[in-house]
């Protein structure tokens, strides 16, 4: 049997409803300068306050093959060969956490899926994480987070990068702060 709630019929606010990840009640989701939409501060938060879970179902990288052409980019890498995120298009929205890449993120992760604040953060500043922190795939795209030291070229493999590694130590899913670990002790 499969329950299906209905989110709309609630009497409580939508971003208290239940879904498949969290959004603080101090966000809202806009359209974004960066793409498409994105997840903004409507209230203030401090450092190390929770801003959004990650949340879904466990599937391997043969599913996500399946899931990414019908239900885009939904998902995020916990461990190798393993994501979370949704598994059916109706589920997409309550699953997402809308956080677009930025070079100078104000979000970063903590264990795989919780991400919080890495400084104060002001209402209207839009939440962003950089990739690096959380993707090991092969990709290569064009950044257009806008920022001063923005990289240009984003791709899964930049936390490789020694100078990415220093800069977000700390805030890289447990999966990749392993593999940092583990190159270094060589």
């Amino acid at each position: 049997m499969r329950i299906i709630l209905d989110r709309s019929r609630s009497t409580l606010p939508a971003n208290m409803r239940p879904a498949l990840s969290y959004l603080s009640p101090k966000t809202a989701v806009q359209q974004s300068p960066i793409h498409g939409r994105g997840l903004f501060a409507t209230g203030p938060f401090e450092a190390g306050e929770i801003v959004c879970i990650k949340g879904g179902y466990i599937f391997p990288r043969a599913v996500l093959a399946e899931l990414a052409p019908v239900l885009g980019p939904a998902e995020i890498q916990i461990a190798d060969g393993l994501f979370v995120g949704p598994r059916e298009l109706d589920e997409r929205e309550g699953a997402m956490i809308f956080s677009n890449h930025s070079c100078e993120p104000n979000i970063g992760v903590q264990g795989q899926i919780v991400f919080v604040a890495l400084r104060g953060i002001l209402a209207g500043e839009e939440l962003t994480h950089d990739w690096a922190t959380t993707d090991d795939d092969e990709y290569t795209l064009e950044c257009r987070c806008g920022a001063a030291s923005c990289r240009g070229i984003v791709t899964g493999k930049d936390w490789q990068r020694p100078e990415l590694q220093r800069k977000y130590r700390g805030f890289f899913s447990w999966y990749l702060q392993r593999k940092i670990d583990a190159a270094t002790a060589k």
